[in-house]
């Protein structure tokens, strides 16, 4: 694909008329700044955004929890039928990844993730979820839409790219750690670097905001019973009260951020959950409370945890109680950590289509994201995609019942998957060519 006449095939992508470019002619710095800004003017086309449109409404209608997302991955499978790009399915329970290319290096690949939130849909509007207490609040049913939007365009000039770009549809983003089990399944073979994207109400439309290195923290979640000695509340000197107890242990965990932690260091310890007791005047026999930690280091995140069940099990036994400390494996995240050298190549490609006034670089946030797993295991790159608009009224945050998405938001982010995709390609070609085999026997 670098020696690709690529720019001639997008003005063909243009006009909607597909057909075969020579490959002789390399391509000059000021087409290749070209590619971007054509792929925003097709995904901008109608054929291609009231097909993402329609995609999004239909997923938003339907929402489905994580490893559940069974319609989703139908739909996502019928689409991928239709333009004729292979894929692997299952992955990960309901997981999806899909080919485009030569089935031969380099490898780049695409993320979207799937699964929607257990929570009531409070916007009245035409396709609002038709699940009771499921919705899309976080925006991944246009997740799906824009990497299936790219997937339409980078489609018909398949037969263009010298290399692959993978289609990762995953599963179970919100808490169920569906990157890591897709990462087991293998769905990143031979990917060399990854990319993924979030829509965000913090920029405006027509924006995109990031920062190399860590930018969202690594986390888990913990809980603790606390076991005493129940008794009636005018008596407390006959019982042990893990009241008492708990409340001593929330206490002692504030000083492991304040008094240990390094200020420069930034890590979070909240206790949001506490259970005991049912009556006024009876002090139970347990206590559970739970919560969760955040670092940006992995060292602060393993230091963190350790000093967690030390001090729930040391101020329990102070107060004469005894106390089980266990941590969800399932919902522990890595921290984010952004590749500097794919940072230089999103802002090159980001800049070519929005302009450099249009890239924001966002400051590291105490949130978790399950791309980590996919960051960690190869060098990758999340970004936010900005979808406000003033003129449209309020855009809430994700994980409310009020959020929507601005649709017109979608053509941006198809263009710069497909954008991102292609430039990797072509300047990241290898060196050697493999002269037998097939990596990828589904292309």
């Amino acid at each position: 694909m670098g020696s690709s006449k690529l720019l001639s095939l997008l003005v063909t992508l243009y006009l909607l008329v597909p057909t075969s470019i020579s490959s002789d002619v390399s391509l000059s710095p000021e087409e290749l700044t070209q590619i971007p800004v054509k792929f925003l003017d097709f995904a901008k086309k109608p054929e291609i955004f009231y097909s993402m449109v329609n995609i999004r409404r239909k997923i938003h209608e339907n929402p489905e929890l994580g490893f559940q997302e069974f319609e989703t991955s139908k739909l996502i499978r019928a689409e991928l039928d239709q333009m004729g790009i292979p894929y692997k399915f299952p992955v990960a329970v309901t997981g999806v990844v899909g080919y485009i290319g030569t089935g031969q290096p380099p490898f780049v690949a695409l993320r979207a993730d799937m699964d929607a939130l257990a929570m009531e849909e409070s916007v009245e509007w035409e396709h609002r979820s038709k699940v009771p207490g499921k919705m899309h609040a976080c925006g991944h049913d246009a997740h799906v839409a824009m990497l299936l939007g790219a997937a339409k365009m980078l489609q018909v000039f398949r037969h263009e790219i010298k290399g692959t770009i993978v289609l990762v549809f995953q599963p179970a983003e919100e808490g169920g750690g569906g990157a890591k089990k897709m990462l087991d399944a293998g769905a990143l073979e031979n990917v060399e670097a990854i990319f993924g994207l979030h829509v965000s109400s913090l920029f405006p439309v027509g924006s995109v905001a990031s920062r190399p290195g860590p930018t969202l923290a690594a986390g888990g979640f913990f809980e603790a019973v606390i076991n005493g000695k129940g008794g009636h509340a005018a008596i407390p000197q006959h019982t042990i009260d893990p009241i008492v107890a708990a409340s001593n242990v929330i206490v002692s965990l504030q000083h492991l951020v304040s008094r240990e932690a390094d200020p420069l260091d930034s890590q979070v310890l909240t206790v949001a959950k506490f259970e005991g007791g049912g009556a006024f005047n009876i002090i139970p026999d347990s206590v559970t409370i739970g919560g969760t930690f955040r670092a940006f280091s992995e060292e602060s995140i393993i230091q963190l945890k350790q000093r967690i069940e030390e001090v729930v099990m040391k101020q329990a036994s102070v107060q004469r109680c005894n106390a089980t400390v266990t941590f969800d494996d399932k919902s522990f995240y890595p921290v984010t950590v952004n590749n500097k050298n794919l940072h230089e190549h999103f802002q090159k490609v980001a800049a070519d289509m929005l302009g450099i006034q249009n890239i924001k670089e966002n400051r590291p946030l105490m949130g978790t994201e399950d791309f980590s797993f996919f960051a960690e295991a190869i060098p990758g790159y999340f970004y936010y995609l900005g979808m406000n608009d003033e003129t449209k009224g309020k855009f809430e945050a994700g994980h409310s019942p009020y959020f929507r998405v601005n649709e017109d938001a979608l053509a941006y982010g198809a263009a710069l998957h497909a954008s991102l995709a292609t430039r990797y390609l072509l300047e990241n070609q290898p060196k050697t060519t493999l002269v037998s085999g097939s990596l990828h026997d589904e292309l």
